[in-house]
């Protein structure tokens, strides 16, 4: 769709599949030398043999694919070894910044078929190159996306990207916001370079991803064309940015499919805090280590939920006075939407118990017991009598211990220099971390950090009104929220998995996502769920997920038509 602010480009002919077409093809501009460097070889793969459902799927794979022609050199050393150590990687050059292109036998010459991307970066830490299809493995098209997506006829891409956690070669950390968001655009704009010469569309991307993952792909879909990014794709040497740092190509994409998105990192602690406070959860559970700065940050829930004016679909306003009956109607949807999806599909009485299996990395499963105190659900109907909030949200902060006060931006507060949250996203790549909220700069006490009141004799107020702010920009650069019903090219697909069990990420925030997404017009399918007891996780709904896909992609038609878009 072309809306006010959109690059709307003239659609080229289609030459013939397979072959080599010119970076410049149909754009009406000269031939950039970066864009020739990344011409797409369609006869640069290997041909592997999967095993889908039990039938052998012969795949095509284009390997270690550099998707920016100046790609930022990582240390051959990267943290996060076995016992705190490091990991050797191979491909310093481009390993982060590059992907894996695997296209079933079935897309081998169809340039119509959806690509199926996916983000596979958790907690918004770096993602190294992944091959997801390996020679030899076997596939559950019922439980496996990659499976799924191989059999429907989907291409399937492997999308690697810097974010927190990198180390670079000459010692910075190349890797802070919004590198992930600019690498996941120039992936992007490399599929749209050479559409022509590759299988599948570039009008038909699919973005996948979970946690860390669900929020790129959530900022990947909202901020489409957004000019904001195009200094820092020139910077990388994207494709589609000519010789003055104008935009040749198109960066949005037709659909999201995102789990347990963690996103609007900038007011996730206030949403945090407010959700596991506003009833007590953290002092029945034992998990208010700092109720002075708990209740501190969750006071301004109420401000900027109100500052949002985003409303429920039956046209009342979500406020903090109305955010709890929303969330509870949520759970209530979930739970009986999973009741009549099966007959077999059971929920424990009042009094009775959820069995609950999990299982750490390495380890084998472990299954507890946990009474239902909380849901009271009419067996024969098969609908929800009532919902105990208070003790919910207690059921779901036993499941795993509620995160550290501040939940996201942790780092440099009382001392604390060993939370692993995500103030390590935001700073100068010369800087370890800085934080990146209000509360959390103004009671930053480590000293010598380079963030915080105690370092630079500023408040944050004060630190954001200065031009030259990094972080300022990069918490909005990887926000969702502030692109959704802009002139940016928001995707019109969206399809939103956040568990009721999930205590990683305040259910307020993918409630906020979906109200926002939901007043957008350019938003076309919006499918949004709290999943029913369903940890902080992803892909647990292949068929249902897959199926979705098929629909809008159906419902939008011929992607190589004359004149269509979108």
């Amino acid at each position: 769709m072309a809306l006010a602010g959109s690059l709307v480009l003239a659609t080229p002919a289609v030459p013939a599949f397979g072959a080599p077409a010119s970076p410049s093809a149909g754009r009406g501009h000269p031939v950039d030398p970066e864009d020739t460097a990344l011409r797409f070889d369609p006869a640069a793969y290997t041909t592997i043999t999967v095993t889908v459902d039990g039938s052998p799927v012969h795949v095509r794979w284009y390997k270690e694919i550099c998707y920016v022609a100046n790609p930022v050199a990582a240390a051959a050393q990267q943290p996060g070894g076995p016992g705190g150590g490091t990991t050797t990687i191979p491909d310093p050059a481009c390993g982060y910044q590059s992907m894996n292109v695997f296209v079933p036998e079935s897309a081998f010459g169809d340039r119509r078929t959806p690509v199926y991307f996916a983000v596979n970066n958790g907690g918004w830490m770096a993602s190294h190159l992944r091959a997801s299809v390996t020679a030899g493995a076997s596939y559950d098209s019922s439980t496996s996306n990659v499976g799924a997506a191989l059999k429907a006829g989907y291409v399937f891409v492997d999308v690697a990207n810097r974010s927190r956690g990198l180390a670079g070669a000459d010692g910075s950390s190349p890797g802070k916001a919004p590198a992930a968001v600019v690498d996941a655009k120039a992936a992007v704009r490399y599929l749209r370079l050479n559409d022509a010469a590759m299988p599948g569309s570039a009008e038909r991307i699919v973005v996948n991803g979970t946690s860390g993952g669900g929020a790129l792909a959530s900022i990947l879909g909202a901020s489409g064309n957004s000019a904001e990014y195009d200094p820092y794709l020139a910077a990388i040497g994207a494709a589609g940015i000519d010789a003055k740092g104008r935009s040749t190509l198109r960066d949005d994409v037709f659909a999201v499919n995102a789990y347990c998105p963690i996103t609007d990192l900038g007011n996730a602690d206030i949403a945090y805090e407010w959700l596991y406070n506003v009833l007590g959860t953290r002092d029945a559970t034992g998990s208010n280590p700092s109720p002075a700065d708990a209740a501190a940050i969750a006071e301004r829930f109420a401000g900027y939920e109100r500052s949002l004016g985003l409303r429920n679909p039956d046209g009342t306003r979500l406020t903090a006075a109305t955010m709890l009956d929303t969330i509870e109607q949520e759970v209530v949807r979930s739970a009986e939407t999973y009741l009549k999806a099966d007959p077999a599909h059971t929920i424990p009485p009042l009094g009775g118990a959820f069995e609950i299996t999990s299982g750490g990395p390495g380890g084998p499963p472990v299954t507890k017991s946990y009474v239902n105190d909380w849901i009271d659900v009419d067996p024969a109907t098969g609908e929800v009598r009532s919902v105990d909030m208070a003790k919910y949200l207690a059921f779901v902060a036993t499941q795993a211990t509620l995160k550290t006060t501040p939940a996201f931006d942790a780092v440099g507060v009382d001392g604390n220099t060993t939370s692993r949250t995500e103030t390590d996203l935001f700073g100068p790549p010369s800087q370890k971390y800085s934080n990146y909220t209000e509360y959390s700069w103004n009671h930053n006490d480590v000293a010598g950090d380079g963030s915080g009141l105690d370092d630079t004799g500023l408040t944050w107020k004060q630190y954001t009104a200065k031009r030259s702010t990094v972080v300022d920009d990069q918490v909005h650069l990887i926000n969702p929220m502030d692109f959704v019903g802009t002139a940016a090219d928001t995707a019109p697909n969206w399809y939103v998995r956040h568990g009721t069990r999930d205590r990683d990420t305040a259910f307020n925030v993918s409630v906020n996502l979906d109200r926002a997404l939901a007043a957008d017009k350019q938003v076309e399918d919006l499918n949004y769920q709290l999943a029913w007891n369903q940890p902080h996780a992803g892909n647990y709904d292949v068929p249902e997920a897959m199926a979705w896909i098929a629909e809008v992609v159906r419902k939008a038609g011929d992607p190589l038509a004359p004149g269509h878009r979108g």
